[in-house]
Formats: C-alpha cells, sequence, structure tokens
C-alpha cells in the first residue's frame, strides 16, 4: 500500500511538540507533503523540518486543500477556524484529523459532523490522552465492569499556576474561551469515554474571571508572567453534568486558582461495585491510577505502578501518547476501521463546555435536547 499523504494546516506549538515529531515516526505509513500556516516562515521551517523533498508550503489553506494527492490533513489551528478548515478539507474528499476541541461551539460542530458524514471519509479528534497506559487500562476495567454502574464522576483540569503566555491562549476571539475549553475538554472526554455515557440533558456552570486581570496573580505562572492587560479569556470554570441515566459529572477546570493540588486530565470515578481515581498534572511526578473497593471485609486501595526502566534502556519506544493517537489514526484510514475517537463523542463534549459557559452568563441551568 502507497504511503498517505499528508498536509499539516497550522505549524505552531501542537504540530511542533506532537502531531509532525509523531508522524516523522510513521515514516512506514505517511509521509508530510504540504504545509501551510498564516505565518509563511513557520511553514517554511515545518516543510524543511519534517517534510518530503519538495514539499510545499502555504499560507492559505484552500491553496493546500486543491492539491488532489493530498489524502489525510491535521487541522492544527486555533480552535474558531477548526470549522472553516474541517468543513473545505471534507469538501475538498480529505480524511481530517482535527485538534481538540472539535469546535468552540456547537453549531460549528454540527457543521463539521455534517461535512463529514456527506463526505464518506474518516474523522477524528486529537484527545491524545485517551492512549496514556493508566488511562488504557481503567477503560478495559470499565469495558468489563468492574466498576459496576458508575453514576458520579470528577473531571479534573486545575493548574495552580500554569496560564499558557505563548500562541492565542488568552484571546477569547480566537479560542472561544480559556481553561475550560483548553484542558477542560481533555478531563471531560476521558470521564465520559470511562462511563460511556453521551446523553447529557442538563448542565450548570460557574465561570470565573478573578485572577487573570490582577497583576499579583502572574507571580509563580509556570510558563512566566501573562499580561493581565490583554487576557481576556476565564481564569477557572466549574459546571454540573446530569445525564439521561441519572448519572452526574462534576467538571473543574483553571488555569490560576488558588488551591494546592495541580490536577490536570484525570477523572475520578464512583461505581456501584468500585471506584477509581487517575492522578495526573504538575503536582504528580508520574502518573498514577487507584482503585478503591471493599474486599473480604475491609476498604481497600490498590495502586498501578508503572513498568520503570533500566538505565540507558528506556523501553517503551514510541509509546508516548502522541505517537499512539497518530499510529491509530493511520491504521484506521488504512484498514477503514473506526478511530478511537469518534467524532459523535467530540461533539457531545463541545455540547457541554459550552453549555457551562452559557450556564454562567445567564445565570441558570441549562437544558439539553
Amino acid at each position: 500500500m502507497s504511503k498517505l499523504k499528508i498536509g499539516i494546516i497550522g505549524c505552531g506549538g501542537i504540530a511542533n511538540n506532537k502531531h509532525m515529531p509523531a508522524l516523522k515516526r510513521l515514516s512506514d505509513k505517511c509521509e508530510m507533503v504540504a504545509f501551510c500556516d498564516i505565518i509563511e516562515q513557520r511553514a517554511v521551517k515545518a516543510a524543511e523540518d519534517y517534510g518530503t523533498a519538495g514539499a510545499k508550503v502555504y499560507t492559505d489553506y484552500n491553496d493546500l486543500l486543491v492539491d488532489k494527492s493530498i489524502d489525510v490533513v491535521h487541522v492544527l489551528t486555533p480552535n474558531v477556524t477548526h470549522c472553516p478548515i474541517t468543513v473545505a478539507a471534507f469538501e475538498a474528499g480529505k480524511h481530517v484529523l482535527c485538534e481538540k476541541p472539535m469546535a468552540h461551539n456547537s453549531e460549528d460542530a454540527q457543521k463539521m459532523l455534517n461535512a463529514w458524514r456527506k463526505s464518506g471519509k474518516k474523522f477524528t479528534i486529537g484527545y491524545q490522552n485517551r492512549f496514556r497506559p493508566e488511562v488504557r487500562m481503567l477503560h478495559k476495567c470499565c469495558e468489563r465492569d468492574e466498576l459496576g454502574e458508575i453514576y458520579f464522576a470528577k473531571a479534573h483540569a486545575i493548574r495552580r499556576r500554569a496560564v499558557p503566555t505563548w500562541g492565542v491562549f488568552p484571546n477569547k476571539a480566537l479560542q472561544g474561551g480559556g481553561p475550560l475549553i483548553d484542558i477542560g475538554t481533555h478531563a471531560l472526554d476521558l470521564t465520559l469515554w470511562m462511563m460511556n455515557n453521551y446523553k447529557p440533558v442538563s448542565v450548570t456552570g460557574s465561570v470565573f474571571y478573578k485572577l487573570g486581570h490582577l497583576p499579583q496573580a502572574v507571580e509563580g505562572n509556570m510558563f512566566g508572567p501573562w499580561d493581565p492587560e490583554t487576557y481576556e479569556v476565564e481564569d477557572s470554570a466549574f459546571g454540573m453534568i446530569k445525564f439521561e441515566n441519572g448519572a452526574a459529572v462534576q467538571l473543574e477546570a483553571a488555569w490560576a486558582i488558588n488551591l494546592r493540588e495541580s490536577r490536570e486530565a484525570s477523572t475520578t470515578l464512583c461505581g456501584t461495585k468500585a471506584g477509581a481515581e487517575v492522578f495526573s498534572g504538575m503536582s504528580y511526578v508520574n502518573d498514577k491510577l487507584i482503585f478503591n473497593r471493599s474486599h473480604n471485609g475491609m476498604l481497600t486501595d490498590e495502586e498501578i505502578c508503572g513498568t520503570g526502566n533500566v538505565a540507558y534502556f528506556e523501553g517503551g519506544l514510541g509509546e508516548e501518547p502522541g505517537y499512539l493517537e497518530a499510529k491509530q489514526w493511520l491504521e484506521a484510514i488504512e484498514q477503514n476501521s473506526e478511530p478511537l475517537v469518534k467524532p459523535e463523542e467530540a461533539f457531545t463534549v463541545t455540547r457541554i463546555l459550552e453549555a457551562i459557559y452559557q450556564s454562567s452568563a445567564e445565570g441558570r441551568e441549562i437544558i439539553l435536547n
């Protein structure tokens, strides 16, 4: 089978830190033949570092999509541009991987779903945290009903002080929001995936703009001080989601908050047979998975340990989440199978996040159809 030809749209941080290095390591399956960015030099550098000989460079994604030899497009641009680029890519006959979140609102996400269904092509969203080893293990346990009915859960996306100070993260017009849409989306995706529950019925949310504009709050930020004058998005947000079967999920997200524990891309699950918690984030040296249950008349905690490494021999080469995400995505195209992250699931995440913003703005519970 010939290699899949990939076009990269958006050559910024997520492209350079996740997608392009992973795809380069999968050179037996694909080759990056075109790069597009509104800053031409970024596209030129990406082509030099990751492209095939003669890779093309564009500043307008429409010019890239005209190339009929391109099979797959990765949309790695600011949130509000996900919809128009993805829709255009499907209309041009491309398979599409779009970075998370699917879109900044459900109207755009629905347009993306419609275009995908009409195209007959493959579509997935970049939720790489599903590919972490402890997350995969927990999901297998959930599939085997080892936790029983999961009726309550918490989705954790808390950073004590880690406001991103690069790119367009504080720009509400381009991102659609702050930590809720940026990192809350990962925590919610993990939690709904474990519960296999995509039927929300109501959402109540509180969104706070408390620390972003305070000059003294920038002290201790992991990525250096942000500019309080240009900070436009929330610094924290919280939501309660109720589901058709009576289950409930509590979501917490923050880039800056006066909480001691930083817990990100994590979940807490409460089931009728057992509970489980994933611990990840700046407060933890290593990601952890802990089960809690009763056993032989006693309450027990079971912590899952990592495999570790031998000095000078890393082991598990190529097992990082970004690599596994790219590998399964390309294999889904090759084998005409479903990618792990399904578009309908990502749509539900976007709809819930939008409802949290809406609930806070309108001061009421949002009922979902």
